[in-house]
Formats: structure tokens, sequence, C-alpha cells
């Protein structure tokens, strides 16, 4: 069966193997990704849309296929304030994820974050508990929700935090209460997201930590 992916932070760590893992895939036929700047994807199954994140709605009729994937993330740094983090964590999110239901798609699948909270104090979990929290609510057929602890792999901006957890996590391999937090590779998690998106199934579910290694 020809199926098609639409694919958001398709530049990010996870979001890149995503679209990678997809193209691979015999039963994919088609790649939709939404970027701010043209990609080329090396793969003639990948179709590349730039636009306007400010304007996602003119790109309505674009958003459909059987499987969403979104990646996108920001942070505090990279886009100047908690505020306009949330721009882009939260609003181009729920956004997005309206109009693909709207649009019929079947499987929504979403990287999040372990201790994701609508009511924590800390503003990136509440930003990505609230999140969860409204994606749920949207009526599609069925909706994956990872939570990875600490992502690896090559990124375009330096993360002083991710530098120190990767040195950190040489650690916790060895211990055996927090193996559960390792690092994870950007590559792991578009395996397991995308294998979750092939097999036929409906209703809501959460991946976390340890989970994600689970093929």
């Amino acid at each position: 069966m020809d199926r098609k992916a639409v694919v958001i932070g398709a530049t990010g760590v996870v979001g890149r193997e995503v679209v990678k893992e997809l193209t691979q895939r015999s039963e994919i036929s088609e790649v939709v990704t939404f970027t701010r700047r043209k990609v080329d994807f090396e793969s003639p199954k990948v179709i590349n849309y730039v636009i306007v994140f400010d304007k996602i709605e003119d790109y309505s009729d674009l958003v459909s296929g059987e499987y969403f994937f979104s990646c996108l993330g920001t942070t505090k740094s990279q886009a100047g304030s908690i505020d306009k983090q949330r721009i882009v964590d939260v609003n181009y999110q729920i956004e997005f994820a309206s109009l693909a239901q709207k649009n019929g798609v079947h499987h929504y699948l979403l990287v999040s974050s372990p201790g994701a909270n609508k009511d924590s104090s800390n503003a990136y979990l509440k930003m990505k508990g609230e999140l969860d929290a409204k994606v749920k609510e949207l009526d599609f057929a069925s909706i994956s929700i990872f939570k990875p602890s600490l992502i690896v792999g090559t990124r375009s901006d330096f993360r002083f935090g991710e530098k120190v957890g990767i040195v950190a996590s040489k650690f916790i391999n060895h211990v055996p209460g927090l193996k559960k937090y390792r690092s994870i590779t950007g590559a792991e998690i578009a395996h397991k997201m995308v294998n979750e998106a092939m097999k036929v199934k409906s209703g809501k579910r959460n991946f976390e930590l340890d989970e994600l290694f689970e093929i």
C-alpha cells in the first residue's frame, strides 16, 4: 500500500532521521516536509515546502496523508525568550495538528519530553504538557507520544546542557536505577516512531525512556 507521511521539524536531530527512515520504507510513497528554508533531502520521495510558519493556515491543503510526525521544537536561547519559544513549541504545533486532524490524518506521532506536565512550574515541561494535553483532545484515530530522555546527535546549534548530559550519561549507563534515563540517538527514536506508525492501531499511547529502545 502506498502511504503518505508529513514531517515537521524535519531538519532537527530527530526529524531528519524520521525523514531518512521513511524514505527507506517501501510502504511510504511520499514524504512531505515543511521548513523555513529549502532543504535537499536527497530522495525523490521527499517533497519540501518552504513556508512562513506564522501563516500555516495558508498551506492547509498540503497537511494531509496517513501519518503526521511532529518533531518540531526549539530552545529558549534559540528563540530569544520563553514567549517566543512557546510560539514554536506550542502554537505552531497545535495549528499543524488541528489541520492534520481536519484533513483526515490517521496517525499523529509527537516527540515530547519525560516529565511533561501542563501544571509544572518548569516553563519547558509546562509547554510540553500543554501540547500533549491539547493533542490528545483532537480526534485522531491513533496518537503516539514519545518521551525520550537525553537526545544526542549532530545539531546545527551548540547546546551546553546536552554536552554535560552526554558526559553524565556515561555514568548513568552503569547505574541500574538510573539506566532508563540513558541517552538515545535521534536515529533510534526515529526507528521506534516509524515502526509504531507502520502498525495498524488505534487509540492513544505514550512511550517513555526505556520503552523507546524496545523495537
